[in-house]
């Protein structure tokens, strides 16, 4: 399977279905990152995040503003929800007897998240558990090292879990590592999913911004100034 990738903002994103990502990931390993607007804008300051995020083994669209940039730039590409997909490889974790860890949070949620996780799977082989609360992660690198997991979910918020897992991804090669942002606080039960409907129309972004007023000031300068950019560059590519 050979990844095929379009590029928006200096960006390449895979145009995989989920089935074919999980599939792909499975077999190749490495550092998936659950792309979004706010991070592309991100990336195209920060040149460091930038060579993260394209030299990582797999780029999901997470964000719809990421679908809908790439289908203003002629790419049908069908968003991938990280929280989701991260489901599904614990799943597969969990059917195949793979090792997992998890890393980031408070204490007190990834403890309820671990515990709600080994309940939802069965035979669910969760290893090694840190919260995202560390000045320095030497120990933490150390710990998966010695332990290898097969799976290691970090949630600690772009760009400091992109940034955690490129530095340790070279001593894992056998390891699918994968940011997965607030997933845990959701997973616990401390925060609850967007209804459904906000789900299927790609609006979790929204719900997250009425139910915390503070997210609109990062939220909604990026947004649109994301989308402001792709067509400038579809315009300049013409």
């Amino acid at each position: 399977m050979i990844r095929n990738l379009a590029e928006i903002l200096g960006i390449g994103v895979d145009t995989f279905t989920k089935d074919s990502a999980l599939e792909y990931i499975e077999k190749k390993r490495g550092h998936v990152v659950t792309i979004n607007p706010e991070m592309i804008i991100n990336a195209n300051k920060n040149s460091e995040f930038k060579e993260i995020i394209n030299n990582a083994d797999l780029v999901i669209p997470d964000g719809i503003g990421v679908e809908i940039g790439l289908k203003i730039l002629g790419h049908r590409v069908k968003r991938i929800a990280g929280i989701e997909f991260g489901k599904e490889l614990l799943y597969n974790a969990a059917k195949s007897g793979g090792k997992v860890a998890l890393i980031g949070a408070k204490p007190e949620v990834i403890s309820l998240a671990k515990k709600k996780l080994e309940s939802e799977f069965e035979n669910l082989n969760i290893i090694y558990t840190h919260d995202g609360y560390f000045a320095q992660p030497t120990e933490i690198y150390e710990k998966l090292i010695e332990t290898a997991p097969d799976l290691i979910l970090v949630a600690l918020g772009s760009p400091k879990q992109e940034m955690f897992i490129s530095k340790i991804k070279d001593k894992l090669p056998n390891s699918i590592m994968i940011g997965l942002g607030g997933s845990f606080d959701v997973w616990s039960g401390m925060s609850k999913r967007a209804p459904l409907i906000y789900q299927k129309m790609g609006l979790e972004w929204l719900y997250r911004a009425i139910k915390e007023p503070k997210r609109f000031k990062r939220i909604f300068p990026t947004i649109p100034l994301f989308l402001l950019n792709v067509l400038v560059e579809r315009i300049t590519k013409k």
